[in-house]
């Protein structure tokens, strides 16, 4: 019988020392760096968060969610209309972080992650991009692309705050447009480059006038020049001896000696010897 007393109190004594070990180890947790604790006790959430550290958790009664508030990644994709009504779908990549402080809140309102991203975060986003959007014509949405994404970045970020979720950075992961404007986009590209070999041609055409006027302008001086010295002295020679060369290039016989001059007013005739051409 004191055996047996004895099995069942040394049994007694290890469920104690068990319990006592139990409630020991569950009387305190430990917060790891990049993580925040929110401490419930009876199924309500205590108004101050647990920063990482070990900290006291009344054991039985309590439960700790963990929540990581280091930077998170997510891509969401979002729709939306420009000024002028064309179609406009994007993808977006949000960095972000849950602020440490306003964990609690996010654990009343949000519960856990995947809901902050499917019911924060998500609809926020597609909010965000329809106002960056509207401000802008589809073209401007391309030409001025920073621009786009600022006013993009600078919605989500006043939106998101008030939720206790700290935007880090966002970007543009893809920006497409309906079919019927990348076709317009594709017609106009081809028009620019038909008006531009327009203007080549156009240019080209106008210098070669420019040169036709010239060479023009040059064969007018150039017989200003030869009028000018006709009416010189001696102009008559320059003007015979240019009429024996055209002849002689083109092929004639030419006489030995010819004799050239003479008019009403009874000037000496001139005695002109080929030879000397030929020479």
């Amino acid at each position: 019988m004191n055996r047996q007393s004895t099995n069942i109190s040394s049994l007694i004594a290890a469920i104690v020392t068990a319990f006592i070990v139990f409630i020991g180890l569950n009387s305190f947790i430990i917060i790891n760096p990049g993580q925040t604790g929110v401490l419930s006790i009876l199924g309500k959430a205590q108004d101050q968060p647990l920063l990482e550290g070990i900290h006291f958790k009344p054991p039985i009664v309590s439960a700790v969610d963990i929540y990581d508030v280091t930077v998170q990644k997510f891509e969401v994709p979002a729709q939306s209309s420009t000024k002028d009504l064309q179609d406009l779908s994007a993808s977006f990549a949000i960095n972000f972080r849950l602020d440490p402080v306003k964990v609690v809140d996010i654990r009343r309102t949000q519960g856990t992650l995947q809901n902050i991203v499917a019911k924060i975060i998500a609809p926020q986003t597609q909010e965000s991009f329809k106002i960056a959007a509207a401000r802008r014509t589809v073209e401007e949405a391309i030409t001025k692309r920073s621009e786009l994404k600022e006013d993009f970045d600078n919605a989500l970020t006043s939106r998101l705050d008030k939720y206790g979720i700290i935007v880090l950075d966002t970007s543009v992961v893809d920006l497409a447009f309906s079919p019927e404007f990348a076709k317009a986009v594709e017609e106009k590209q081809i028009a620019e480059q038909r008006s531009q070999r327009a203007v080549y041609v156009a240019k080209e055409a106008e210098q070669e006038a420019q040169a036709d006027i010239n060479r023009a302008k040059g064969r007018a001086e150039a017989q200003r020049l030869l009028a000018e010295t006709l009416k010189a002295q001696g102009g008559e020679l320059v003007l015979q001896k240019e009429a024996i060369e055209a002849w002689r290039n083109g092929g004639s016989q030419m006489p030995k000696v010819l004799v050239m001059g003479g008019d009403s007013k009874g000037s000496v005739p001139f005695l002109f010897n080929l030879n000397d051409v030929a020479n």
